[in-house]
């Protein structure tokens, strides 16, 4: 079995604390009153019900892309909270964790190969052609 690259555990655990957060956040303030109003939630986040409802917006995406588009996913997440992070939007340190290590997950994770691609093709020739080279040698020897 193949292990997991860090982008696809990216978007694994850090989708799932991001919905777990953004739940539990509901519990804190539902208010969609102002952005900048902010409640202390588990004595570390602040959160509001803008921010409770991104937490679970982008978290359940990552869930859902873990398999498909891991690193796509990681690497907009490490554009969008670290952009967060940087305005001062919310609880600064959680935005920067979650941009910088959905970076790092992206930056850690290959691209895959396109469909169609030169790449791909000659992937899929090789075995013919190894074939072919094995026979040419059997017949002339």
């Amino acid at each position: 079995m193949e292990p997991a690259s860090p982008a696809r555990l990216y978007a694994s655990f850090a989708g799932a604390l991001l919905v777990v957060l953004g739940i539990v956040g509901f519990f804190y303030d539902a208010s969609f009153a102002s952005l900048d109003d902010l409640q202390r939630a588990l004595g570390a986040v602040d959160v509001n019900a803008w921010f409770n409802l991104l937490y679970v917006l982008t978290g359940a995406i990552g869930v859902l892309m873990a398999g498909v588009a891991s690193r796509s996913y990681a690497l907009a997440m490490g554009v969008l909270y670290t952009l967060l992070g940087i305005f001062g939007l919310g609880t600064e340190w959680l935005h920067l964790t979650i941009g910088v290590l959905g970076f790092l997950a992206a930056a850690g994770t290959a691209r895959s190969a396109k469909r169609g691609s030169k790449r791909t093709r000659s992937a899929h020739n090789e075995p013919r052609d190894s074939e072919a080279r094995a026979q040419a040698a059997r017949n002339r020897a």
